[in-house]
């Protein structure tokens, strides 16, 4: 399976921006890919996903905010956060995952994941 090694996180003011990048040992061309968080103390939960048509789908609270792009030539995903809010602190993680008939369904293959903090 594909190695995941996501980068990018950081410190940042509230209304800031970050772009996390992920980048796949290999070719991610097959994989539906996403974008997971989990703060302290709270479950892992979905931030963004996008199948291998490009169709993303998005968490409620970051829609507006947050855009999920891929590059297979790259063999990387992205995601660029913008207003930046405390409550968006987490560890971010990309996710190599299944894509069944268009939606994507997470595997067991993740990044080390990436720190976000947004504070003043």
């Amino acid at each position: 399976q594909v190695q995941l090694e996501e980068s990018g996180g950081g410190l940042v003011q509230p209304g800031g921006s970050l772009n996390l990048s992920c980048v796949g040992s290999g070719s991610i061309k097959i994989y539906g890919m996403g974008w997971h968080r989990q703060a302290p103390g709270k479950e892992r939960e979905l931030v963004a996903d996008i199948n291998t048509m490009n169709i993303k789908k998005y968490a409620d609270s970051v829609k507006g905010r947050f855009t999920i792009s891929r590059d297979n030539a790259k063999n990387t995903v992205y995601l660029q956060m913008n207003s930046l809010q405390p409550e968006d602190t987490a560890v971010y993680y990309c996710n190599a995952g299944y894509d069944y008939g268009g939606v994507v369904r997470p595997s067991s293959n993740w990044g080390q994941g990436t720190q976000v903090t947004v504070s003043s």
